[in-house]
């Protein structure tokens, strides 16, 4: 499934806009997970923060063109934040975000719109709620006269093949036990929708990345079989804002 593609003064309202524009800059390398050097505009060299604790495969080439945002905390240790980065993957230098907190904000954003059909119907959404075993879920949407909605959404920026989203990028051990807690509260009555929102928009087709992480894969199997739904929607990117854009179809 294909959209057009919207320009970036066109987002509007039902987008995560970045609070400032973001900072262009040059990535000199990242290390220890969450921390990259890049070089500024200026010239000056200097150490960002970075929001992903995956293995960013295709993502990380030194030399590639980064973007940042820069906190509003002045308390903050490091100030800028690694948001966006422009690659090939495939299909063309596009933009792919990397910071795995953006897609639950974004998906805050999407749920007052009612862009996403399957999650229409709730008006009630609440964040980071308990249950299971000691699980948190990034957002229980709630309606009367409607089960209970536990919605987890998943961040995916690892693109192998052209247009080919996949998810995870290393092995996540502790996705794999969300999946089989959710599997747990559709059993109890409720319903459980996995949600991937794919931070590449060239991505017109997603599945799991098997050969990866294989437990994550069984346990996504699981789930599924027990009721769990799944949904994958490719994102809209812009040095100003990510809008979700369109659903793709998952593929295995």
């Amino acid at each position: 499934m294909t959209a057009a593609r919207r320009p970036a003064a066109s987002f509007g309202p039902d987008c995560m806009h970045f609070p400032s524009p973001l900072i262009p800059a040059t990535l000199i390398r990242r290390y220890k997970r969450f921390l990259a050097d890049v070089v500024l505009p200026s010239g000056e060299e200097t150490i960002v923060h970075v929001g992903n604790p995956g293995a960013m495969t295709g993502l990380a080439a030194p030399g590639s063109r980064v973007f940042l945002s820069r906190s509003a905390n002045a308390a903050r240790k490091l100030p800028l934040s690694w948001e966006l980065v422009e690659v090939d993957l495939g299909c063309g230098r596009e933009l792919v975000g990397i910071n795995t907190a953006n897609p639950n904000s974004l998906v805050a954003e999407v749920l007052q719109q009612d862009i996403i059909p399957e999650l229409r119907e709730y008006r009630s959404a609440r964040r980071e709620v308990r249950y299971g075993r000691n699980c948190r879920v990034d957002f229980l949407l709630e309606a009367e006269g409607r089960a209970p909605c536990y919605l987890e959404v998943k961040n995916v920026h690892l693109m192998r093949r052209a247009a080919f989203a996949e998810f995870p990028d290393c092995v996540t051990a502790r996705g794999a036990r969300h999946l089989d807690e959710l599997a747990g509260m559709v059993a109890a009555g409720a319903r459980a929708i996995l949600l991937f929102v794919i931070q590449i928009g060239s991505a017109a087709k997603f599945s799991l990345a098997r050969d990866i992480d294989p437990g994550y894969a069984v346990a996504f199997d699981r789930a599924r079989a027990r009721g769990v739904e799944a949904l994958a929607w490719r994102c809209e990117l812009s040095e100003h804002a990510i809008a979700i854009e369109a659903p793709v179809p998952i593929l295995g």
